[in-house]
């Protein structure tokens, strides 16, 4: 059992089989475990247990969770009792971009490769990585030896049918991945709408067919305006220029691959939600780069809160009013979100939240899958719920963001080894945020580079896969190009990469707040101070939030 980061667990067990027992038994003790027991999600052999910070020491889930797995019995000679799965036949047009480089890596033709696949009896291992995205397992050993690709993709085309690391998989929604590209299926793998959401699961039998030819591309349709459901509402006039609905997140849809999600930067969300009378979770806007602007019918009390009393601009009507400040505003007034002028995101609440449709038990958006309404358009309308008192004052920080210092990201090691070299050059260099990054994850490059892929050669390091796992936002990905990876919210739930250490949860901010061309520093640090500093910013949280903000003249 390793710390996985200061907030989850990494459980090694010895199968796949055993991986299911142990999440089974997980979910059976449900209500009856320690309190900070969080979802588990299943991987390749290992499971990992989130936690949920603040409730109890890691130390107390350790010892819970060997006794759990003491207590559970070993059914690996049981299969005839077992549920044997269904069968399901994905019928897919083989013609992807990396047919021919698969073929010539294995010194064979692509209609070998595709024959190889379709005569193969596969079997679902797990789900992960993305919501409905099944692990499949089988593979003769030619196709099983494929290694994931150096670099990932930062898009996989919806429909996807992928080989690496040992496995077989179809890609259920538009998104970045490091398997090789095969083909493409129609078949839909996730709907949001229809429980239990996910067309496969464990122990389902898979076979892949030959269909003439590729399904078509996205349409490009939209989605239709969101709607209000009561006569009080925000509408949107100017989107802004990502502008994303967020709350806590989604919860106990882990294992079906469904991300979390929620705000990039919790700390900002917390205290706008706190400063507008909400729990921290209610739904909020957030605000990337520059904001939009609503036009409210019925009264209102707004907050805006971005990483100090000047980082972003907030207009009333055109007139400028302060951000960290609650704002009252009647029927027909316009709120304007300008441009964040320190860090990258902001966060608009009102006080009883955004009241928007749920998909999957949540309001958040989701970039990764889809899931949620997305970036907000004109036309948009934002139901307000029942208002809640507002608060008055919000301290500043005590040390603003930046500070004229390059942000130091503070990381528990593991819970994978990597090599001393690659650990060396994770922590001896300052690492700048590249374009590509997103809420999905914070891609790092090094000023004179001297990874593989820097250098031309190709990356054959196949030592820089792991066995399949469960992954958690903060965890710092080691891809074979040697460039780490910082997952963010919208992160797939199951990875390949080896994490060579996690942000610690107190400063999961700073990962919301980072630009790109923004350069940053990893310190290591151990569990200890990772949750006394967690406790330090709980303590911050809960005194930078006073008062009651004023009902009538002179209260």
């Amino acid at each position: 059992m390793t710390p996985f980061g200061d907030a989850a667990l990494l459980v090694e067990v010895d199968d796949v089989a055993a991986a299911h027992r142990l999440a089974d038994g997980l979910e059976g003790e449900r209500g009856g475990g320690p309190a900070a027991l969080g979802e588990s999600v299943v991987g390749f052999g290992n499971v990992v247990v989130l936690l949920e910070p603040g409730r109890e020491r890691p130390e107390v889930v350790e010892g819970w969770l060997r006794d759990l797995a003491r207590r559970i019995p070993d059914r690996s000679g049981d299969a005839a009792a077992g549920d044997q799965g269904r069968r399901v036949v994905i019928p897919a047009a083989f013609e992807g971009p990396d047919l021919g480089e698969v073929a010539a890596g294995l010194g064979t033709t692509p209609h070998a490769v595709v024959e190889a696949l379709t005569g193969a009896a596969l079997e679902v291992a797990f789900v992960g990585f993305s919501p409905g995205f099944p692990y499949l397992v089988g593979l003769p050993p030619t196709l099983a030896s494929v290694p994931r690709r150096a670099t990932p993709r930062p898009s996989v085309p919806a429909g996807s049918v992928a080989v690496g690391g040992g496995f077989a998989s179809v890609y259920p929604q538009s998104t970045p991945g490091g398997w090789m590209l095969l083909g493409r299926t129609s078949l839909r793998l996730f709907d949001p709408h229809r429980p239990p959401y996910s067309l496969l699961r464990a122990g389902d039998a898979v076979r892949f067919t030959v269909e003439g030819r590729a399904p078509d591309g996205p349409t490009g349709t939209r989605r239709p305006p969101l709607v209000n459901r009561g006569d009080r509402f925000a509408e949107i006039l100017r989107p802004g220029v990502l502008s994303l609905i967020q709350d806590r997140g989604r919860r106990s849809v882990a294992g079906q691959g469904v991300p979390r999600a929620g705000p990039a930067d919790p700390e900002a969300m917390g205290l706008a939600n706190r400063l507008a009378g909400n729990p921290d979770g209610a739904a909020a806007v957030e605000v990337t780069a520059a904001g939009p602007s609503l036009r409210f019918t019925g009264g209102a009390h707004v907050t805006v809160v971005g990483v100090g009393p000047e980082a972003v601009e907030v207009l009333v009507d055109g007139r400028p009013v302060g951000s960290g400040a609650v704002v009252p505003v009647v029927d027909g007034q316009v709120v304007s979100v300008g441009r964040v002028r320190d860090g990258l995101r902001a966060y608009l609440a009102v006080a009883g939240g955004f009241d928007t449709p749920l998909e999957v038990g949540s309001r958040a958006s989701d970039l990764l899958c889809g899931l949620g309404p997305g970036p907000l358009r004109a036309g948009d309308r934002l139901g307000l719920g029942p208002p809640s008192r507002p608060l008055g004052l919000l301290s500043p920080p005590r040390v603003p963001f930046g500070s004229g210092r390059r942000p130091v990201l503070r990381v528990i090691p593991g819970p994978h080894l990597v090599p001393s070299d690659r650990w060396s050059r994770l922590l001896s260099r300052p690492w700048t945020v590249g374009a590509a990054s997103n809420r999905v994850g914070l891609r790092l490059e090094a000023d004179g580079d001297r990874s593989t892929a820097a250098r031309g050669e190709p990356a054959t390091d196949r030592g820089a896969a792991i066995p399949s796992t469960g992954m958690v936002t903060g965890a710092v990905q080691i891809p074979p190009d040697g460039n780490p990876i910082v997952l963010m919210p919208d992160h797939a739930t199951v990875g390949g990469y080896p994490v060579a250490c996690c942000v610690i949860s107190a400063d999961l901010p700073i990962l919301g707040q980072l630009r790109p061309g923004d350069t940053v520093d990893f310190a290591p640090v151990d569990r200890r101070e990772a949750l006394d500093a967690r406790d330090r910013w709980e303590r911050s949280m809960a005194e930078r939030v006073s008062g009651w903000f004023p009902t009538a003249v002179g209260t």
